[in-house]
């Protein structure tokens, strides 16, 4: 880890959407029949997108196309009717994702203000 005597000279600016998205697409399979899945897709899409960018600005070009796809799949405009044991393990790996890009996703700490 680099770091000096102020901390770490990067931050990790996707984690907190990544948990979060984590937990609303875990959610999200254990409410697949209810009437909440629809506000859940809207949630995911948009931690999605807000992910994507932070992996924009890291330079982490990689993980773009995985969380427009995840964007895409989950949007609640144009909603895919998918289901099944598939969507469900779909929800998990898409969780094991976010979780795995909010911990990689980092970019250099600027404009702290030290000396």
């Amino acid at each position: 880890m680099t770091s000096d005597r102020y901390g770490p000279t990067f931050q990790r600016n996707a984690l907190a959407p990544g948990i979060l998205l984590a937990v609303a697409l875990v959610v999200a399979l254990l409410l697949l029949e209810s009437e909440w899945y629809g506000t859940l897709r809207f949630v995911i899409s948009v931690l999605a997108l807000i992910i994507a960018w932070f992996a924009l600005q890291a330079k982490h070009w990689w993980w773009i196309p995985v969380f427009l796809v995840i964007a895409i799949a989950w949007n609640p405009v144009i909603p895919f009717d998918l289901a099944g044991q598939a969507w469900a393990l779909s929800h998990m790996a898409a969780a094991l994702l976010s979780l795995v890009a909010g911990v990689l996703i980092k970019s250099p700490r600027v404009g702290d203000g030290k000396s």
